[in-house]
């Protein structure tokens, strides 16, 4: 910083409002000559901005590049927009898909508004499905949280733009995006999911016969990259989606790094591999987000480790003040898909409540060589069942053993309880000897994480006269 005078302007305010001459940066030092950028610092700020702006975009567009991975996976399997993919009886480890369960038949579409128009989405009774638009935000519950109340009901889906003329008979949503995905599921199970039927408004007449692709035991990916390609698959959002369905700072922020409506992504070799790295960072960063949040509302306890991953209980992520909760939101969609206020809201006897956790008692990362028990202590808080399902840290997908289905859960009439009334799972590479319902098998040389989920929870949870105890080294 020069040291020339400055006639009526004290040293201290000179100094805040003034840049030094070197400065020390997390990126590398930043030289001026008297508050100008010298060429090696334009560079290094240029790298570090596009950087900076890279991983912003990775973190926030999470829900939509998990949405285009998964309706690629689908695709590939041939599940298209009238087509059905489920898993039956229930789904295992083969494919990669986002904290699945093994407890409950799943149903996945995608609608493809602008080929179909108006479509149509009969759901059987005992639905619980949802609908999401191509962002992964909440469109419409089908079922017991929606409008028919579970007793089966017909669901018209409008795409954007819609004016011509809305038939009754339906329950009507506009969706902000063509694409836009179903989550199916049933409390009948896979037998009742293929009662559903999914087809063009103007198929309604004589609709086709409802095509299914069951998917439970195909191996094949549907979790977005930590590399370049997540980029380009936000721009599929981009370039395939109403240019009005991004807010101005959301699109903004895409069009700082390249994606622009009507412009292909086509970064040079500098962009390129600076976008990798921003998603390799991002990814990094969002791990520990997750794993080790800093942000007090996600921890269930004080001094527990179980974490909530709807800390404001809010579907949109937003603060009681308002405030979009950027970490939280980052955190769910790198672990979990579809959003409903179902989901979110604590509601007694109804909709289902989560918790995760990835560390031991004593705060050590889970590790698959090594033995664990957890105790659920006598009055499991769920109305309808109770399951522990373990995943891989690196997909976030159910873990792969020698069983297709690494649970414990409430539906296996196996599973033995204490004389006390505590139920004890066990982890580890080898079943503790008689406890063999009791276990789920983990993998030396990998870590692990698992949630506890509540079907129908009920007040002991809600008012944490119940809770969970700590995953304690055997």
């Amino acid at each position: 910083m020069s040291d020339a005078p400055s006639t009526g302007v004290s040293a201290e305010t000179l100094a805040s409002i003034s840049v030094p001459d070197r400065l020390e940066a997390v990126f590398g030092a930043m030289d001026f000559f008297d508050g100008l950028p010298l060429p090696d610092t334009v560079t290094r700020s240029y790298d570090a901005l596009d950087m900076l702006r890279g991983i912003e975009v990775f973190l926030d567009c999470l829900p939509g590049a998990a949405m285009v991975a998964m309706r690629r996976g689908l695709r590939n399997l041939g599940i298209d927009s009238r087509t059905i993919g489920y898993t039956a009886p229930r789904c295992g480890s083969a494919p990669l898909l986002l904290t699945a369960n093994t407890e409950t038949a799943y149903g996945l579409a995608f609608l493809a508004l602008d080929q179909d128009g108006p479509t149509v989405i009969e759901v059987p009774e005992g639905s619980l499905s949802v609908v999401d638009d191509l962002w992964q935000r909440y469109v419409a519950d089908l079922g017991i949280a929606g409008p028919d109340a579970g007793k089966g009901g017909k669901y018209l889906f409008l795409p954007p733009g819609h004016d011509g003329d809305v038939p009754d008979g339906y329950f009507v949503s506009r969706s902000p995006t063509f694409s836009c995905f179903a989550a199916l599921r049933v409390l009948g199970g896979a037998e009742s999911l293929l009662k559903t039927r999914m087809y063009p408004l103007s198929a309604a007449a004589d609709p086709p016969e409802q095509r299914f692709v069951n998917f439970a035991d195909s191996v094949f990916n549907m979790v977005p990259a930590n590399d370049f390609s997540f980029f380009e698959d936000v721009d599929e959002i981009v370039q395939a989606e109403p240019p009005e369905v991004l807010d101005p700072e959301r699109a903004g922020q895409l069009a700082s790094i390249g994606i622009v409506p009507g412009k292909p992504l086509r970064p040079d070799d500098r962009m390129r591999s600076i976008l990798g790295t921003a998603a390799q960072v991002g990814s990094g960063l969002v791990r520990t987000l997750t794993f080790k949040p800093r942000d007090p509302s996600m921890y269930y306890y004080p001094g527990s480790s179980w974490k909530n991953m709807f800390p404001s209980g809010s579907h949109e992520f937003l603060s009681s003040q308002g405030a979009r909760l950027l970490d939280a939101r980052a955190v769910y969609h790198h672990g979990a898909i579809v959003v409903t206020p179902a989901m979110a809201a604590a509601t007694v006897g109804a909709g289902s409540q989560y918790a995760y956790t990835a560390e031991d008692s004593t705060g050590a990362w889970l590790d698959g060589q090594r033995s664990y028990t957890l105790t659920l202590p006598k009055g499991i808080p769920a109305k309808n069942f109770w399951a522990v399902d373990v995943y891989d840290p690196q997909t976030r997908s159910l873990l792969r053993t020698d069983d297709p289905y690494p649970s414990v859960n409430s539906l296996s009439d196996a599973v033995r309880t204490e004389d006390g009334g505590d139920t004890v799972i066990h982890f580890g590479p080898t079943a503790p000897p008689g406890r063999e319902a009791n276990w789920v098998q983990t993998v030396p040389g990998k870590g692990w994480f698992v949630i506890l989920r509540l079907y129908g929870p009920l007040e002991s949870w809600f008012d944490q006269s119940w809770r969970p105890g700590e995953v304690e080294p055997a």
